[in-house]
């Protein structure tokens, strides 16, 4: 059975190995072109493209899909399935239709919850104790294809964006060959979404990782772990950006009448700061720009800080 896989980052990358190690063959693989990184702004290739070519895969990377050369590709391929995992667009009718059985999509969220560009980020923001992966049977819109194969995630309080995405990557690894399996043998049945319990997920803004003290710490606590590793929230101090990484809520017991944004003290390791509805939060690990991270309390003695001092 031969498969065309999509997909650009390193999400992608356990969904594309569970397929190499199967009896399916790629014939080939989309992704997106190589893009400027780092302090020289030199081209990489996206990790997706690094592992096709390391395995002799063909790789095709087209700035945009619909164009009449591409199609011909892809037709030519005579695939019986397309697979798509986070490849950053959206797919025209005749490419899905170019699959034999199916274009099946691995989405990052249990649908239809999260739709969109940044499931991971959304269900953290919310702060969600249960996510999951979704494989579905794509259609023109976004993520709006009937599911065929879910499995749910329970999300640790202490879990960023970074791990869960790691978590779910394999999660939906392990729902890929299988899905491929069940539709052949049509034990996989197509469920339709129920559209009225659709929620978005669009891509996020730098600007969004701005910290609001006046918010309750576990909202802002949440906002810290969904924001880590990209782009990190943050607030100001001393007129620099001042990077928060790691943080927890303090307890409920240890309510704070301090304005929101004052430093508290210390508790162990972290630099605990106060916020709305009487919280407060344990900052555990941040980052001033163009310095190494430390802990709270590395910050606060570095910086001279005591109590009564506002972020």
């Amino acid at each position: 059975m031969r498969v065309i896989f999509l997909g650009t980052p390193d999400f992608a990358i356990p969904s594309l190995r569970a397929l190499i190690d199967s009896p399916y063959e790629v014939v080939a693989v989309f992704t997106q072109p190589d893009r400027p990184a780092g302090r020289g702004q030199r081209l990489h290739p996206s990790p997706v493209k690094v592992l096709a070519q390391t395995v002799g895969i063909p790789v095709f990377t087209p700035e945009r899909l619909r164009g009449d050369d591409n199609r011909r590709i892809v037709e030519g391929l005579a695939a019986e399935f397309i697979i798509v995992v986070a490849y950053g667009q959206i797919l025209p009718a005749w490419f899905l239709d170019a699959a034999r059985i199916a274009p099946v999509n691995v989405h990052g969220s249990l649908l239809p919850r999260y739709r969109g560009a940044a499931p991971v980020i959304w269900s953290l923001i919310n702060g969600d104790a249960v996510t999951g992966v979704t494989t579905m049977w794509m259609d023109e819109h976004l993520d709006t294809g009937d599911m065929l194969l879910r499995e749910e995630f329970p999300v640790p309080d202490t879990m960023t964006a970074g791990e869960l995405a790691e978590e779910l990557a394999r999660l939906g690894a392990g729902l890929v060959v299988p899905t491929l399996d069940g539709l052949r043998a049509g034990t996989v049945m197509r469920a339709p979404q129920d559209h009225s319990q659709a929620t978005m997920a669009p891509r996020i803004d730098k600007a969004m990782g701005r910290v609001d003290w006046h918010r309750a710490a576990r909202e802002i606590h949440n906002l810290v772990r969904a924001f880590n590793p990209w782009p990190l929230a943050y607030t100001e101090f001393g007129g620099s950006k001042l990077q928060i990484l790691r943080s927890h809520p303090a307890p409920d017991q240890e309510a704070v009448e301090q304005p929101a944004g004052t430093l508290v003290g210390l508790s162990g390791e972290a630099l605990r700061v106060s916020c709305g509805k009487g919280t407060a939060l344990d900052l555990l690990q941040v980052q001033l720009a163009g310095r190494g991270p430390v802990s709270g309390r590395e910050f606060v003695s570095g910086a001279r800080l005591h109590p009564g001092a506002v972020l």
